[in-house]
């Protein structure tokens, strides 16, 4: 029973540490800047196809670069759970 209870014990702080270590991994990631990525690298966030980076592309083009992350919503076609699944990823810096 003891040998047990180790063991759930160091698989669970196995799976912490490793939690703990994977999101620092993912805030070092670099972000893409929605303002002069092309669309090859615009297609790397999710729910984004050639078809809505083009879109990002024309957008920022017509109305000059995105001030705020969050502007990413005025793209036609891109809504609030686009923008959520990829804030993390994106900068206009």
């Amino acid at each position: 029973m003891r040998k047990l209870q180790s063991r759930i014990l160091l698989a669970i702080f196995v799976v912490l540490i490793f939690g703990l270590f994977a999101a620092s991994w993912a805030e070092d990631s670099p972000k893409i800047n929605i303002n002069t990525a092309l669309a090859d690298e615009l297609v790397q966030l999710k729910g984004i196809g050639k078809k809505k980076a083009a879109g990002i592309i024309d957008f920022r083009e017509t109305n000059g670069p995105f001030k705020r992350p969050e502007d990413l919503i005025k793209v036609p076609g891109i809504g609030p759970k686009t923008f959520e699944a990829n804030k993390h990823l994106i900068t206009v810096k």
